[in-house]
């Protein structure tokens, strides 16, 4: 096995939540639970490779059968940030939790901020402005939009400001161009955890979202292990949607990718490459959670996971010897949970494999998702993030 410098690969499978958190009721989640939930909606799921890993020491995938020993490093996280936000869960992954929540906006924006947004995108009007999900309110307005010119506005139960239009009739860059120009609005008391830009194509009655989303996320509250890392002379590479969560700040490389088959090719191709210095590669792969957690598809949900499941052995087959793999998640999405459509407040799953990782260990249950950015920097032999405890120790 090649060795190389020393490499930490964190892939986060967004909103695959392993249960609720004590303070789930308070985020209005009581009883979520996205793996659980669905390994009883299937009587056990087939994920052989993940069980093993350590999956199934965290959540049980066959009721009933005692799960197989793991062969990596095993627990579950806590999120200390008041959110159950993308953004949030990332940033604490990173070592810097959202000190306050970010504000929302259940029964739509206020006048003077959609004014504000008038101007700044040189827009005579918009539709919308309203929580709703994406692909229903395509359906709604997505004909009055092509007639109007006038950009969809809508929100969710999270910190987001979404701004969908068609990508010939409105056009992509001008999309993106009032995105930017909406996010230097996003100030004080509206500093709005994200603006998404939702293109889509199509004609009336078959309206679909591309995947040339893009986040314009506010900057990170503190210094996260990626600024660190980066300054310290170490290769931070973001696959997926990484820099958009991050404002594009701590990063040497951006890879953005689609969907999580493009996502998982390209993080081999990434292992693959033998690092000439130290490395940390960072990546999400949202299907779980855009595709099928918020649509309520739990077939779809579950097809996902085999997915990775099945390309996890070339995974860490492809792995040098000095590399470590943690796998997590940033929030849950229970496919199953009918109160409503968005993300649910629970507990994320922690699992890491390498060479020099510790078979079985199990890490319990920790505190805040920060532990990730300091186990990795104290891997990685930099400075680390003020919160977080690392369990590097624990693993070795």
């Amino acid at each position: 096995m090649t060795e190389g410098a020393k490499r930490v690969i964190v892939i986060v499978l967004d909103s695959v939540g392993v249960g609720e958190m004590p303070d789930a009721a308070e985020y209005g989640d009581k009883g979520s639970d996205t793996l659980g939930h669905i390994v009883e909606k299937f009587k056990g799921l087939d994920l052989p490779n993940l069980e093993k890993l350590g999956l199934g020491r965290i959540k049980n995938l066959h009721p009933g059968k005692e799960a197989p020993d793991a062969q990596g490093a095993y627990g579950r996280m806590a999120e200390v940030s008041a959110s159950k936000d993308t953004t949030a869960g990332h940033w604490e992954i990173m070592g810097s939790p959202a000190k306050r929540p970010f504000p929302t906006y259940p029964n739509g924006f206020p006048e003077d901020l959609l004014n504000t947004f008038k101007k700044a995108a040189g827009v005579d009007g918009i539709l919308g402005n309203k929580a709703s999900s994406g692909t229903v309110i395509l359906e709604e307005l997505g004909e009055d939009h092509v007639k109007t010119g006038f950009p969809i506005v809508y929100t969710s139960a999270d910190s987001v400001f979404q701004i969908a239009a068609h990508e010939k009739y409105f056009g992509l860059d001008r999309l993106y161009s009032v995105c930017e120009k909406t996010r230097e609005i996003l100030t004080g008391p509206h500093a709005i955890a994200r603006v998404i830009a939702r293109p889509f194509t199509g004609e009336v009655g078959s309206f679909a979202r591309t995947t040339n989303r893009k986040d314009y996320a506010i900057e990170p509250v503190s210094i996260t292990l990626m600024d660190l890392a980066k300054a310290a002379g170490v290769n931070v590479v973001g696959v997926g949607k990484i820099g958009d969560i991050f404002a594009h700040r701590g990063l040497t490389e951006e890879q953005h990718t689609g969907l999580n088959g493009a996502g998982i090719k390209q993080t081999i191709e990434d292992i693959k490459r033998v690092p000439e210095k130290k490395e940390l590669l960072f990546v999400n792969l949202v299907d779980f959670d855009s595709l099928f957690g918020h649509r309520r598809n739990t077939q779809g949900y579950y097809d996902a996971l085999k997915e990775f499941d099945t390309a996890l052995p070339e995974i860490r087959k492809s792995m040098l010897k000095n590399d470590m793999l943690i796998l997590t998640a940033d929030h849950g999405c229970d496919p199953t949970y009918i109160a409503h459509t968005d993300h649910t407040r629970e507990f994320v799953p922690l699992i890491v494999s390498g060479s020099m990782v510790k078979a079985g260990a199990d890490l319990g249950t920790r505190e805040t998702f920060a532990d990730i950015g300091a186990t990795a920097a104290e891997y990685l032999g930099v400075e680390g993030p003020k919160k977080g405890t690392s369990f590097l120790k624990e693993i070795l």
